[in-house]
């Protein structure tokens, strides 16, 4: 078993100033190193237009865009080198599983990738310019993969496939920016119609008055709504663009409904997904598919849950009472998973082997 932690990064102040201490945090950081050994090897994809993705930051009216300018400014990086590994806009990202349930007022996830991908930053940020505060699990230091806002708006999402991409916001962006321009489903659907996407994704949507989750299927082509309150990696309405085996999806998909006329606690549904004797946990880490961490939201109570590896405790974060000028005592989360592989921030990784 590996030991692994997370780092738990708070602030208040101005997109620029939160990009300027992050860029001192992780200048020389085993999670920039590793990533700078990535691009000796790996070609992108895909072409940076700093001017094309500063205005369509603008566009949407975020802020986001300060956070980069910050970035660079304490990396002493040119943008087109932050762009490209913060900016999440047209970056390519490899297959990953991920499990959603969504019961009475909470949200729980399965954030399933691979170690050598993993920021280990749990960031609870509060602007002092523009967009609302949050909380939540980081992704390339500038997205998020999963989090809450101040107005109880709760965002997690799934990977469906790579298949014909297009210029737009990866998901870990996506999510970011809804959770930091939205107040509520409603606004947070606009904003996925409106914004361009490279990949394929559904987006599951919680929020405090909602009895339902609204899951968003997204993908280059469109972009569908439906309501439901368990989702894993294949769409229900856009079926052209899942993938031809499903197998695991779905049976994770078949496990979630199962229970959810159960009632289950909040307790309850995240034991369902963090206990490694139970079937939605997993160990494929080599398969990009490993459940690193599994958070909880509830919308309600502005309350969240982070546990890392499987068959662990959540620790609990009162978000509520952050919001009032109370800051968290812990600087970290520990945790472990049973792989050999390293984790991004933790070690030297080298991004073809293991």
């Amino acid at each position: 078993m590996k030991q692994i932690y997370t780092n738990v990064i708070q602030f208040r102040g101005s997109h620029y100033d939160f990009g300027y201490l992050q860029g001192k945090q992780i200048k020389d950081s085993f999670l920039v190193e590793n990533r700078n050994r990535q691009w000796k090897i790996r070609i992108p994809r895909f072409r940076i237009d700093v001017e094309e993705t500063k205005a369509i930051f603008k566009q949407l009216g975020s802020s986001v865009w300060d956070e980069m300018e910050g970035l660079r400014d304490a990396l002493d990086w040119p943008l087109e080198r932050v762009l490209l590994e913060f900016g999440g806009y047209r970056v390519k990202l490899q297959r990953s599983g991920c499990s959603i349930f969504v019961g009475e007022n909470y949200m729980i996830r399965n954030y399933d990738y691979h170690p050598k991908t993993y920021d280990g930053r749990y960031v609870v940020y509060q602007p002092t310019d523009h967009g609302y505060a949050t909380i939540g699990v980081s992704q390339r230091v500038s997205g998020r993969c999963d989090g809450m806002n101040e107005k109880g708006l709760t965002l997690g999402y799934t990977f469906i496939n790579r298949k014909r991409p297009s210029d737009g916001f990866v998901c870990h962006m996506v999510g970011r920016l809804v959770l930091e321009l939205c107040a509520n489903i409603s606004e947070a659907v606009n904003l996925l119609r409106e914004l361009p996407h490279r990949g394929s994704f559904s987006y599951v949507l919680f929020d405090s008055v909602s009895n339902v989750a609204s899951i968003v299927e997204t993908s280059p082509r469109g972009v569908e709504v439906r309501q439901g309150n368990t989702c894993t990696n294949h769409f229900e309405m856009m079926k052209k663009e899942n993938r031809h085996f499903l197998d695991d999806s779905n049976k994770r998909l078949t496990v979630m409904d199962g229970k959810q006329n159960h009632h289950l606690t909040g307790k309850e549904a995240f034991r369902m997904l963090n206990d490694s004797d139970q079937e939605l946990f997993s160990n494929q880490y080599r398969n990009w598919a490993g459940t690193i961490h599994t958070s909880a939201y509830f919308p309600k109570s502005l309350s969240s849950w982070l546990a890392l590896g499987g068959d662990q405790a959540p620790t609990a974060f009162d978000f509520a009472e952050w919001l009032e000028g109370n800051d968290f005592s812990l600087e970290g989360i520990q945790g472990e998973v049973d792989t050999d592989i390293p984790f991004l921030h933790m070690e030297k990784a080298d991004w073809f082997k293991n």
